[in-house]
Parts: structure tokens; C-alpha cells; sequence
């Protein structure tokens, strides 16, 4: 399994998945077509399928025209969605074959929006897994909750996403990682992880590359709003319950001007 980055409008990520023995290939969230294509040219790889996280245009904007220029393509998206050109609507649990080795998982993870969808990639036995997130889950941060609940999000993060092998590569919809570290040092000030992550983040931007990808584990030791049924950090801000601190850290970042 190869899965390489391309950067779209200001902070978008869609993503080539490769199938290295077969040379075929998925993209998630092609928002920008031309780009994309120029990638698995540059890969020498044949597009089969994308894989629409959720219906938003910085997202599936590009379904339409990826149909136009590689005919026959497949476009996946979940099923209560509404997804721009979706050919293949995906309900949670549903899978999928990518070439000789890759298999898919279609995570339902709404919140974001109603339909959203987690796409979970394993390869051959040395292949680390990998998990795209769309807009549900950021590095160090999670998305709006436009259509759902904290109930939800709970659901989507710290159950559905946090029960993948710690492991897992994750790889996020949007470059909002340094932002979201700053934030998260506001949560939990004294939590180095993400001091250190902080820095981390900082010198790759200033050296133009990417903070993607990152893993669960990372996740679960960076990220405030996967790390809400800890007591200690329930406490700093002021909620008695899991679901309650993240409705509370959520609505603390909507309004934090970092």
C-alpha cells in the first residue's frame, strides 16, 4: 500500500491509495481533478474508485468532472449523504476490494454531516493500516458539529475511530494541525505530548511539508476531544461526563481566536 498526499486549494488533502502490485488506485475526496490526475500519472497508476468522505463541496466538488475525465470510475459516498455524482451510496460496515491487496472499511462517523464516512485501508501483512477522516477527525482537532451531536461525535471519535489497532495512520481532510495544537495546549497546558507535537508541527510547515499523517495512538494522547473520558481533563472544564466536555472543549474552540 501507497498513499500520497495531494494538496488541494488552500488546506485541503485529497489522497492517492495505491495498490502497489496491481498498480490501481483510489482517490479520496478529489476536489481537484487535474491535480489528482497529474499524480497518478506521475505514479503510473490506473484511478478505479473515489472515496467521498462527506457531501461538502471542498470534499465532493470534483466528483462530476473525476467522472468525466476517467470514464467508468466508481464514486463512493455514504448512503444518507447526498454526495455530488455518487454512483455507489455506502452504508457502515460496507466493504470494498482496491487491486489484489487492499481492502476498505466504510466507517459511518457522522456529526460533521449526517452521512459522513471513515474509509479504513489494510494491505498485506507488513502493510501499516491507514484511516482517512474527512472533516471527522483532524490532527489534534475534530470537525464542526454542522449536522450532529456531541453525542455523536462521541460515538464517531472516541468509540468508532478509537478502536482501530493504535497504529493506524491517520490522514485528515484539511492542514489545521498547528492550530489545533495550540488550542489543545490550552485544554491541557501541561500535557507534553503536545508541546512536543506543537514544535514538531511548526518546523514541517515552515519547511512546506506536510503534519500528516498521524496515528490513533497519537490521537489518543494529543487530541483533547478524543481524550474526554479522562477525568483530570472532564475536570478542567468543568463537566462531570465524557459527552459534556466535548460539547464544552467544541464550543470553546468555535470561539477561540488562537
Amino acid at each position: 500500500m501507497k498513499i500520497v498526499p495531494v494538496p488541494c486549494l488552500e488546506d485541503n488533502y485529497s489522497y492517492l491509495i495505491i495498490d502497489e502490485s496491481s498498480k490501481e488506485a483510489a482517490v479520496v475526496d478529489p476536489v481537484e481533478p487535474q491535480k489528482v490526475l497529474q499524480a497518478a500519472h506521475e505514479y503510473g497508476v490506473h484511478l478505479k474508485l473515489v472515496l467521498t468522505t462527506h457531501h461538502h463541496w471542498d470534499h465532493a466538488g470534483g466528483n462530476e468532472k473525476i467522472k468525466q475525465l476517467v470514464p467508468g470510475i466508481e464514486v463512493y459516498g455514504g448512503s444518507v449523504d447526498n454526495v455530488k455524482g455518487c454512483t455507489h451510496p455506502l452504508q457502515n460496515g460496507d466493504r470494498l476490494s482496491l487491486g489484489s491487496d487492499l481492502a476498505v472499511l466504510a466507517l459511518h462517523t457522522p456529526c460533521h454531516t449526517r452521512g459522513h464516512i471513515s474509509y479504513y485501508v489494510t494491505g498485506k501483512e507488513e502493510d501499516v493500516p491507514a484511516v482517512f477522516t474527512g472533516d471527522t477527525l483532524f490532527v489534534a482537532g475534530c470537525g464542526k458539529f454542522f449536522e450532529g451531536t456531541a453525542e455523536q461525535m462521541y460515538q464517531s471519535l472516541c468509540v468508532t475511530l478509537a478502536s482501530l489497532p493504535k497504529p493506524t495512520r491517520v490522514y485528515c481532510g484539511h492542514e489545521y494541525t498547528v492550530k489545533n495544537l495550540q488550542f489543545a495546549l490550552t485544554v491541557e497546558p501541561d500535557n507534553v505530548r503536545v508541546g512536543q507535537k506543537l514544535s514538531w508541527a511548526q518546523h514541517q510547515r515552515q519547511a512546506g511539508l506536510p503534519t500528516i499523517p498521524s496515528t490513533i495512538d497519537e490521537e489518543m494522547e494529543t487530541n483533547p476531544f478524543m481524550r474526554v473520558d479522562l477525568p483530570e481533563l472532564q475536570g478542567r472544564v468543568g463537566c462531570q461526563s465524557a459527552i459534556d466536555a466535548l460539547q464544552e472543549i467544541r464550543r470553546q474552540k468555535d470561539n477561540w481566536r488562537g
